[in-house]
């Protein structure tokens, strides 16, 4: 999977035993030994002393200290080992995926969507975006809800105005580390869009088009709720590399997400798992779970279309409140629970990303009739 060569300086007596350590080690997020996975991209002694170096093909920052000290474990039982340097890094695989203009510079593409609104897809999207850069990816986020834009409140930059350094292309904002872009920063935020199905396609068409992205690993994109001509426009516009289902435990929020599992199979779009809002509450008296809305619905989709279930959020108010401050949860409190589901969902989404892309991208075109 690496596309980095690897540099061995052991001895063939050492050599052996140490890559059977490490390849025993299976890689929850890959699912492969790290040498299977080709994570291993040096090995050398200074004395006693291995000195380890390991890229991983997704970001993976909140977990390499404890990686880190089961490696050490397992390699100091050989006799000849008495500590270990581990020394990470973290590389996108390359793809095949044709993208043109501003997005030349954008590794992966990930469409966050959703069958029906109101079940945190955009709360899901933003978090995700800062859960990744959390990880140590280079991330940007794109608000294609042209109807109803929220990016710009949530990540409290809603005064924002984007300018030009060119006279064509418009700058990102930033905020929390990430770059983002919407529309919701060049309309009035109580400016109804009365548009067209092809109006609407068309302005997300110029947002794609004439923002100028820098250097990202990962571009997230916010989606409309729905199966529509936004969709169907980001489908054939862009190399869409994979998607991110979000629902909640309802029957009628389970039924619209399958619709959106379906269209992106259509597509040829790789699904990269579900993620489940207001899965159950916690009692804050006495810590009693209980769902609501019902429970495992986001893990019978993922089972019935052979996907990964990512992660479930609880019903927690400080969610809703940290959204409307513009403080998500991965920055309000990066150590919390809540931004630590977030992170292991960031790290889930990128290590199948690069499961499904190390070879090849994804580029999509449909034809007109379709």
């Amino acid at each position: 999977m690496s596309q980095i060569a690897a540099d061995y300086r052991l001895d063939g007596a050492l050599l052996g035993p140490v890559l059977a350590l490490l390849d025993a080690h299976i890689d929850p997020y890959l699912g492969r030994g790290l040498v299977s996975a080709g994570c291993v991209t040096s090995l050398a002694m200074q004395g006693d002393r291995l000195q380890l170096g390991l890229s991983y093909p997704y970001p993976c920052r909140g977990v390499q200290a404890e990686t880190a000290g089961q490696l050490a474990t397992a390699l100091t039982r050989l006799p000849s080992i008495k500590s270990v340097d581990c020394e990470f890094s973290f590389v996108v695989p390359k793809t095949s995926a044709d993208r043109q203009g501003t997005l030349a510079k954008v590794a992966h593409i990930i469409a966050v969507a959703s069958g029906k609104g109101g079940v945190g897809k955009s709360t899901t999207a933003v978090n995700l975006a800062l859960a990744l850069a959390a990880e140590g990816a280079r991330v940007g986020i794109l608000d294609a809800d042209i109807y109803g834009p929220s990016i710009p409140l949530m990540l409290g930059i809603a005064d924002f105005k984007p300018q030009s350094d060119d006279g064509v292309h418009m700058n990102p904002a930033r905020a929390h580390g990430i770059c983002a872009q919407s529309i919701g920063f060049i309309i009035n935020e109580e400016q109804a869009a009365v548009w067209r199905g092809p109006m609407a396609a068309g302005a997300l068409a110029q947002l794609i088009n004439e923002t100028a992205w820098p250097e990202l690993d990962y571009l997230v994109v916010d989606m409309p709720p729905g199966t529509g001509d936004i969709q169907l426009t980001l489908s054939q516009k862009v190399a869409v590399s994979g998607a991110v289902v979000v629902t909640t435990p309802q029957d009628i929020a389970l039924l619209d997400a399958k619709k959106g599992v379906n269209l992106f199979q259509k597509v040829n779009i790789p699904v990269l798992g579900i993620v489940e809002n207001m899965s159950y509450h916690l009692c804050p008296a006495c810590g009693h779970k209980e769902h609501p809305f019902g429970a495992h619905g986001g893990d019978k989709i993922a089972q019935r279309y052979g996907v990964p279930m990512l992660g479930a959020l609880p019903l927690n108010i400080s969610i809703r409140e940290g959204m409307d401050v513009g403080q998500p949860s991965v920055v309000a409190e990066p150590s919390g629970e809540l931004a630590a589901i977030y992170r292991e969902i960031a790290r889930k989404v990128g290590a199948q990303l690069a499961l499904s892309h190390s070879q090849s991208g994804v580029s999509i075109s449909l034809s007109d009739d379709e």
